[in-house]
């Protein structure tokens, strides 16, 4: 079957089945979830034909669009559609659909006694769908449609059990906290369109090879950037939000109030990866400005969720902000011109963050919805299948060499490590980048020790503990295999930059970094290595193999020492062993830093600062503008009220009362003693009506007597 044929079907049939469910799901058998899951897992199918095209092709020659006039209008590309696959979009689809299968087919276990089963399959349509849509448009009006859909999708998903006000505030939280971002990245879209006149991604990067007509160096805008910077910061202003990076991330822990499945979903597939996926999509377009930003937003959440991480006692509040790590990895190595190593992590952290979720799923199951670390413990005998399963994304996620995550995080590191030694002023993101993987171990260890190992903390639910069923565990096993399998042993992630697109806009962008040299930079003289270091790459005669080398080889090296610290300090404070306690004392620990442990445990006071700031800020104006409307608005619009109503009463006496009624009224009235008057004249006695004749006919004849 044609490639885009194949594309087409990944998309409508999900979509079709999402209609079919929204309109009959209370009528098909287990209210249609099997229906749901079945065409999931042939859209899954599709995609790896896809995948297997794109690896059967030579390099970077893997490329397959198609359009349509979706609103004819005669010079007015925005107007048109069309589906665009290429190595990035078969990556994309294959995770997608594979995840979204594996949650389907465990929610069919964990939700089956839901009061909302059927809608909850519907919406987990829905969000496939528009996950979907959104990797297969061919441009940024169709990728806006779809990403506002995801957005929509997350809300109702977040808010499933909307009866908890905590769901149904988290729901409105993530949906507000999202838009903020989209503000921007509409900004950006309207850029696009001003400056090329079309929002296909062919165009666009046509446009960019044109250099300046952007403006690039030379038509500024806003605070003096060109206004190609300016609409890449829009754009990856909506890939913070999606992806909620620092300051955005804000909403990512509190979606956890949404079932555990949907949170593997959001988490691993879908949601978050979504402003990954944005900012690989456009790399061409954005400029040195907007790179050296992108990295330092990607450094700074590494960093900034991995230190919260790891005092959180709630296990999904610990994954959401390991998410927000990671995810801060891949916008780091996208920022610092890892292209494929930004993308590789992305498809390896989707496989090992889904059983990390879904086996959560497994522990929360078993232990009657507790959700407290503190209250588990010892678990490795009652369930081994979700023991082994998240040992195995666990030792992934943190590092360690032949799991997933060790190959995908050291490409970040070492893609990192380079772009610091050719400029030391950034060294922020080196050692961001390599203190979150010692973070990252220690908190992922931390999690695995309380959870697993040790004496039951809550005997009674402990007692009770079961492994869970099939359709739980078995996508436990697959999603643990590919966190060891998707590492390839180190042989994927050249198979990943064989098939992902060319990016030929690095030269054109390494040029500009040359010619635009002595202009400077708003963020500093050296700002436009992030993307000239990704031109180097390209153009192998440009790189410097040594540093190369030695980034590499350094990189594999601290990572592994550091993951290896991390799991020794988890192991020390968290693992009881034989003794039956830890090795060291964590409560003496936390009583020596307990200024820092307050800090990290209420999240760097994030949600206060933003509730007495912008929040208040919002709620000061907006009882400002109520005052104002109640007391001036209204007054005005009542004040008119209320002398329209005089002057109806003024007028209605005068005119209505007196005047019109006064006339018809008077007619009437005229009327009814003419008419009393005439009724005397009817007695009904003959004499009378011969009197009046007589009078008559001696009236008449004296007059005609007076007139002639």
């Amino acid at each position: 079957m044609p490639v885009l044929a194949l594309g087409s079907t990944i998309f409508f049939l999900p979509l079709t089945l999402f209609a079919v469910l929204a309109l009959f799901h209370n009528k098909l058998p287990r209210h249609g979830d099997l229906v749901a899951t079945g065409g999931i897992g042939v859209a899954f199918l599709a995609s790896l034909l896809i995948l297997g095209s794109a690896l059967g092709s030579p390099d970077n020659s893997f490329f397959h669009h198609w359009t349509f006039n979706w609103i004819p209008v005669s010079g007015v590309k925005a107007l048109t559609g069309g589906i665009l696959i290429d190595g990035f979009t078969a990556i994309m689809l294959v995770v997608v659909t594979l995840v979204s299968f594996l949650v389907h087919l465990f929610s069919t276990k964990y939700l089956e006694n839901d009061v909302r089963y059927g809608r909850y399959f519907t919406c987990l349509l829905l969000f496939t769908t528009s996950m979907l849509g959104l990797v297969l448009a061919d441009n940024l009006l169709f990728l806006f449609v779809f990403w506002e859909l995801v957005g929509l999708s997350s809300y109702t998903l977040i808010g499933h059990w909307f009866e908890k006000k905590s769901a149904s505030d988290a729901a409105i939280k993530a949906f507000i906290t999202t838009r903020i971002g989209d503000v921007g990245m509409l900004l950006g879209l309207l850029i696009v369109y001003w400056k090329v006149g079309s929002l296909q991604y062919v165009d666009i990067f046509a446009a960019v090879g044109e250099l300046n007509l952007f403006g690039v160096g030379v038509d500024k805008g806003f605070l003096g950037f060109d206004w190609q910077t300016l609409a890449g910061l829009g754009l990856f202003l909506g890939a913070m939000g999606k992806s909620a990076q620092f300051p955005f991330h804000v909403w990512l822990p509190d979606a956890m109030e949404g079932p555990t499945p949907v949170s593997a979903l959001i988490h691993a597939a879908t949601m978050v990866v979504a402003g990954v996926y944005l900012v690989g999509r456009l790399f061409p377009m954005f400029t040195p400005d907007t790179f050296i930003f992108i990295a330092y937003i990607g450094g700074i959440t590494a960093l900034f969720a991995a230190s919260i991480a790891t005092v959180q006692d709630d296990i999904k509040k610990v994954l959401a902000y390991s998410t927000l790590s990671q995810l801060g990895y891949m916008i780091l190595a996208l920022g610092v011109g890892g292209y494929v190593s930004g993308i590789y992590h992305l498809a390896t952290h989707a496989f090992f963050k889904a059983g990390l979720f879904l086996g959560s799923g497994s522990i929360i199951y078993a232990m009657h919805h507790e959700q407290r670390m503190s209250k588990y413990g010892g678990l490795w005998h009652k369930m081994p299948v979700t023991a082994w399963t998240y040992l195995i994304c666990v030792l992934a996620i943190s590092g360690v060499p032949f799991f997933a995550g060790f190959y995908s995080k050291d490409a970040i590191l070492a893609d990192t490590l380079y772009f610091v030694l050719q400029n030391p002023q950034h060294a922020f993101l080196a050692f961001s980048g390599f203190f979150t993987a010692l973070l990252t171990a220690f908190y992922m260890f931390r999690q695995f020790f309380l959870t697993f190992t040790g004496k039951p903390r809550d005997q009674e639910k402990y007692d009770h503990a079961h492994e869970s069923p099939r359709q739980m565990t078995v996508p436990l096993v697959i999603l643990a295999a590919l966190a060891i399998l998707a590492g390839g042993f180190g042989f994927v992630k050249p198979v990943v930059g064989n098939i992902l697109p060319p990016r030929d806009a690095a030269e054109v962008v390494f040029q500009y970094s040359e010619y635009h040299a002595d202009a400077g930079s708003v963020l500093g003289p050296v700002a436009s290595f992030a993307v000239a270091s990704e031109a180097l790459r390209v153009h192998e005669h440009h790189v410097d193999h040594d540093v190369e080398h030695k980034a590499h080889t350094d990189a594999m090296t601290w990572s592994i020492v550091l993951a290896a610290l991390g799991i020794l300090w988890a192991g020390a404070f968290y693992w009881e062993g034989r003794s039956g306690k830890p090795f060291a004392n964590k409560e003496l620990a936390v009583r020596a830093i307990r200024p820092l442990h307050t800090l990290l445990w209420n999240k760097y006071y994030f949600d206060e600062l933003y509730h007495y700031t912008l929040i208040a800020v919002t709620f000061f104006f907006t009882r400002l503008m109520a005052a104002f409307d109640r007391w001036v608005l209204d007054m005005i619009v009542n004040g008119v009220g209320w002398a329209g109503l005089l002057a109806s009463r003024v007028t209605g006496v005068l005119l209505d009362n007196w005047g019109v009624d006064g006339v018809v009224n008077g007619v009437a009235r005229g009327t009814g003693v003419l008419g009393n008057v005439i009724s005397y004249s009817v007695s009904g006695k003959l004499r009378h009506y011969l009197l009046y004749i007589a009078i008559g006919v001696i009236s008449l004849s004296i007059l005609l007597v007076a007139v002639t």
